[in-house]
């Protein structure tokens, strides 16, 4: 456990030290946040509530993914720069590698989605219970350790830093968008709906929005079973390419 600590300590680390990037990504989802919930607020109601309260949720999700799959990139740069060539002669195993830099991904991911948070409580934003917060950021978690094994196990087979960006986000953006971050499935077409169930992030979102605002399309025991059993396939997706990666 202690080789698995270093290399989260060395993740965290790393983002404590880049301030630009600890500011850089909450912009787009306070962009969201501004101009879809402020702008739309008074035109938009769902489930006879504010359409501010129903996206912000969403939008902490989407903090959460974003910064969970752009973590991936930490292994193309430890890769392009030997360090990784460092980890993998030294005694620990790749598995331990893989474990220590997904949770330190997630950790950050899970952070930079606090703060999102933190921010809309600012805003006037009020959440639905602290027990309810309690099981926001159990699935944040969930959420975070998923996209973040996600995120490494793209990086552990491109060798382009320039075209990990570019990837993640033909992968993110469609996963967001068709999370059900940003409008109900109630009564969305029948093929959108489909595709939104087989996407695992609207069960993150589904429990977020159940947790904060007290809002749920989806039992909760399933959004749990769902991701859950993706952040298990994600991990060990994760370990078999992190195991076959070469340097």
């Amino acid at each position: 456990m202690r080789k698995v600590y270093i290399i989260w300590l060395r993740e965290i680390k790393k983002y404590i030290r880049s301030k630009s990037r600890v500011i850089g990504t909450l912009g787009m989802p306070l962009l969201f946040l501004f101009v879809l919930g402020f702008g739309l607020k008074s035109r938009i109601s769902v489930n006879n509530g504010d359409y501010l309260d129903f996206i912000f949720p969403g939008i902490i999700a989407m903090s959460v993914l974003f910064t969970s799959m752009f973590s991936g990139i930490s292994v193309i740069w430890d890769k392009q720069f030997g360090f990784m060539k460092e980890m993998l002669v030294a005694p620990i195993s790749r598995t331990k590698i893989m474990v220590g830099k997904t949770l330190g991904g997630a950790t950050t991911a899970v952070f930079q989605g606090f703060l999102i948070f933190m921010l809309s409580l600012l805003m006037g934003i009020r959440i639905h219970s602290f027990s309810g917060f309690i099981v926001a950021l159990a699935f944040m978690a969930l959420i975070g350790i998923s996209f973040t094994a996600l995120g490494i196990s793209f990086g552990s087979r491109m060798e382009d830093m320039q075209a990990f960006p570019l990837v993640m986000n033909f992968v993110i953006m469609p996963l967001f968008f068709l999370s059900g971050a940003l409008f109900p499935l109630e009564g969305v077409p029948k093929i959108l709906r489909m595709i939104a169930l087989i996407n695992p992030l609207t069960y993150g979102v589904d429990a977020l929005r159940f947790g904060l605002v007290g809002i749920s399309q989806i039992p909760l025991w399933i959004d749990f079973i769902v991701l859950a059993g993706f952040c298990v396939l994600t991990i060990s997706v994760g370990t078999y390419l992190f195991n076959k990666t070469s340097v």
